[in-house]
């Protein structure tokens, strides 16, 4: 059972007090192996024998001059703000994608209606593409829900076991929420209890966990101020009663990269810095197909 630090809004002092209690968050050496699964290069050729992961997030609609550095895959992950303010003349190239939407997509979240005062500057004054996720095609968007993804020929096939059980070569487990700490935005709630009563809803079965939000501890701090970010009630939801095998996210531009707790692979797949300059790449990574 998960229950609420009374230091949740202080992650910089919480994530201390964690480290000093064994809490670890270790950097993923690229090509390395780890426990079955393995972080690769862009030009990595895709393998018969593996699942292609590739993790993209706050793309911020700098697609256009990106999008070729997208490598092939199996299926493409979207941990959220594919737009700045919830525009809706991008697309991404991918034919199968899962997404979550992000702090910038405004629209997304229905019933947003904060006053003009309370939001961020960034997106006063702008009202985005209301039922946005409604416009994404040829994709799945999860909002507080899960899709079981089975793999045939290299293809995602959004059907059910009782349709393809035949023909299924690996199956995973697929959760996506977009609830963050960060005022202001939509899908923001406060830390504790208000976001520990949506990362309760994630499923203990979970394999892939994405989330807008970092947890605490794994690629959280914001370079700008040198703060932790992430979510304290996710860390120890991710950590005490999920333990997914992934957890994907963003939010924190600068700190793209793969670390593990040595039971959890985190993977932080910003592309955009603070800038809002395209300069990272999608991460990648192998799965070994089942028997």
């Amino acid at each position: 059972m998960v229950s609420v630090d009374e230091l949740c809004c202080d992650p910089d002092t919480l994530w201390s007090k964690y480290e000093s209690e064994g809490r670890i968050s270790k950097k993923c050496d690229l090509m390395r192996k780890y426990e079955n699964t393995v972080e690769v290069r862009l030009d990595t050729p895709l393998r018969s024998d593996a699942i292609r992961i590739v993790c993209i997030s706050d793309i911020h609609d700098t697609i256009g001059s990106w999008y070729k550095r997208i490598p092939n895959g199996d299926v493409l992950l979207c941990a959220g703000d594919l737009t700045q303010n919830g525009s809706k003349e991008r697309e991404l190239p991918h034919k199968h994608k899962i997404i979550i939407a992000g702090n910038h997509d405004l629209g997304f979240q229905d019933n947003f209606n904060l006053k003009e005062e309370e939001k961020d500057p960034s997106c006063r004054g702008k009202e985005g593409t209301a039922e946005g996720y409604k416009l994404l095609t040829n994709c799945i968007y999860l909002q507080d829900k899960a899709v079981t993804a089975l793999f045939f020929a290299s293809h995602l096939l959004k059907k059910s076991y009782a349709n393809y059980a035949s023909f299924q070569i690996f199956g995973l487990k697929i959760y996506g929420s977009s609830w963050h700490p960060l005022p202001g935005f939509p899908f923001s709630l406060r830390r504790g209890q208000e976001l520990l009563n949506k990362w309760n809803l994630i499923p203990t079965d979970t394999d892939i966990l994405i989330t807008h939000t970092p947890p605490l501890g794994h690629n959280d701090v914001y370079n700008v101020t040198n703060g932790r970010w992430g979510c304290s009630e996710l860390l120890n939801t991710v950590e005490k009663r999920v333990h997914p095998k992934f957890h994907v996210f963003g939010h924190v531009h600068e700190k793209n990269g793969m670390t593990t707790n040595g039971e959890t692979f985190f993977v932080n797949a910003s592309i955009c810095n603070h800038k809002l300059e395209p300069v990272n790449d999608p991460i990648i990574f192998d799965i070994p197909k089942a028997n």
